[in-house]
């Protein structure tokens, strides 16, 4: 009898999810008394939508640490001053007094790890040649799981990527070519993972919880870049960089069979959800359209000024932190003259501190909401936030150059205060267009993403050209190319949903 009956909620919840209403009065009022049903439900942390942004993290976490792994291992890749490839541990015909103390040489060199000479411009080309890749798949990622699911776009990018990763340093042994073609590649495996993942939001975010459930899983890209370049540094030391390439290939492949077994796309599909949260979910997503049912209204979004604003934004902010993650282990080891390894911890000690700034500040819109906060105004403190204290802190870094306690202070403010924009401009797409958000959230990151390109090859143009003021230089610029952006989207940022979002359901009214 009992089986009967949650049989027949489990029917009435599918069509339920398959005939939402499009009344707008009727939604409020279930949503309403859905959120008194439950409340509990509402802000748990053990429910299931909560266990899946903690996948989410996971996976965010890898796709990261896959990315970046690179700027910390060039470190000791290019610790050399020779003009070919040569092996830096093996200890087989190399003089004892370049050492100072033969019973050291085992343990400063690891076995068998090569290293280039690679100027600093060319650097640059391999730190950027990973973003061309994520260009072409980010904007079309999104589109693309909102289609066939994130579950399928997001799992196939963790192993493409994952396998790429442990093919990195036999390319870097085939030449500078094939290494540029494996990032290459690699770059379009992680946009898709990057930007597949928010169609899952589409289906399993209640309004009121989206910022922090965006959070939770978008924190995980900056515990990934915490631990890559914590672990990195000491890795490379101990096994050789290419052990970092094969550790987190082989977590990530590890990270690939979890997502296939835990996440689902939706509540409905999902075997082991608790029917009151199911249709709590549900019925706080009633009023919105299934996006995958109608054309994209690309004329009207490209004519969007807030949607230009959102993208510009993201663009400039993006070529802030990529700085940041990019040329954090360089400049500390550069103007400081520590090793690799001190190097590791004191670059990852920005991200820790962003990792927790990004989780307190998505908390905080979601509480700014419930206290009747406009939602435009939410976005747009957190976005002002995310962009003045950091480009102004970088500004400042060439000129305590001389106190690296205080450097590493402002490193560390600017990259811990640049995260509270992700409950801003970052989420701005579900507020403008809910209905066409995945496609929109991928396309504004695959805009952002040209920074990202742009960044480190401009910026390894400066140092290149200018030693002694290269550093000032390429934060300077980092400061005006982001306080334009954020005067233009507090311009013309909104948050209300805009009227070529709501044309295909006013046509069905």
């Amino acid at each position: 009898m009992r089986g009967e009956k949650q049989t027949s909620e489990e029917k009435n919840t599918v069509t339920t999810m398959t005939e939402l209403s499009p009344t707008a009065g009727k939604n409020s009022q279930d949503i309403q008394g859905d959120e008194k049903l439950s409340p509990r439900k509402a802000l748990s942390i053990c429910s299931t939508r909560y266990g899946i942004a903690f996948i989410v993290h996971l996976c965010n976490f890898i796709i990261m640490a896959q990315n970046i792994i690179m700027n910390i291992t060039m470190v000791a890749m290019v610790n050399n001053t020779s003009h070919q490839p040569s092996f830096n541990g093996s200890t087989e015909g190399l003089p004892v007094d370049s050492f100072g103390d033969p019973n050291n040489s085992p343990k400063s060199l690891p076995a068998r790890a090569p290293v280039y000479d690679w100027n600093p411009q060319i650097q640059g080309i391999i730190f950027s040649a990973i973003n061309y890749g994520m260009i072409l798949t980010l904007a079309p990622s999104g589109y693309l799981a909102g289609r066939v699911g994130t579950k399928r776009v997001v799992g196939a990018a963790l192993l493409g990527s994952s396998l790429l990763v442990l093919f990195t340093p036999l390319a870097a042994d085939f030449g500078l070519v094939f290494l540029i073609a494996t990032r290459i590649l690699q770059g379009i495996s992680l946009g898709l993972g990057y930007g597949g993942q928010f169609a899952i939001w589409e289906r399993w975010s209640p309004p009121h919880e989206r910022s922090r459930l965006c959070g939770i899983a978008v924190s995980g890209l900056l515990l990934g870049t915490c631990i890559a370049i914590l672990l990195g540094g000491i890795i490379s030391q101990t096994l050789g960089w290419p052990s970092v390439f094969y550790i987190f290939g082989g977590f990530g492949c590890i990270c690939f069979l979890l997502w296939c077994v835990l996440v689902y796309d939706d509540p409905v599909t999902h075997p082991w959800i608790n029917i009151t949260e199911k249709e709590y979910i549900i019925s706080s997503l009633a009023q919105q359209v299934n996006s995958t049912k109608q054309p994209l209204p690309i004329k009207a979004m490209v004519r969007s000024l807030p949607l230009w604003s959102m993208c510009v934004c993201c663009f400039s902010h993006q070529w802030l932190i990529n700085i940041i993650i990019i040329y954090a282990p360089t400049y500390i080891s550069s103007v400081f003259n520590i090793d690799i390894k001190n190097s590791g911890f004191l670059s990852a000690l920005p991200f820790i501190i962003a990792w927790v700034i990004c989780l307190l500040g998505s908390y905080l819109a979601d509480f700014l909401l419930t206290k009747n906060f406009r939602l435009v105004t939410v976005r747009k403190i957190a976005t002002v936030l995310g962009n003045v204290p950091s480009s102004t802190f970088l500004l400042i870094l060439p000129f305590v150059a001389s106190n690296y306690i205080i450097a590493v202070s402002l490193l560390t403010l600017s990259c811990g205060l640049g995260l509270l924009c992700q409950p801003g401009v970052y989420i701005n797409a579900l507020d403008i267009a809910p209905r066409h958000s995945s496609f929109l959230m991928g396309a504004s990151r695959a805009f952002a993403q040209i920074s990202a390109v742009l960044a480190p090859t401009v910026s390894g143009f400066l140092l290149s050209q200018d030693p002694e003021f290269g550093w000032r230089n390429v934060f300077y610029l980092s400061f005006v190319i982001n306080t334009l952006g954020l005067i233009f989207y507090l311009i013309f940022g909104k948050a209300d949903v805009q009227d070529w979002a709501k044309e295909r359901k006013l046509t069905h009214l």
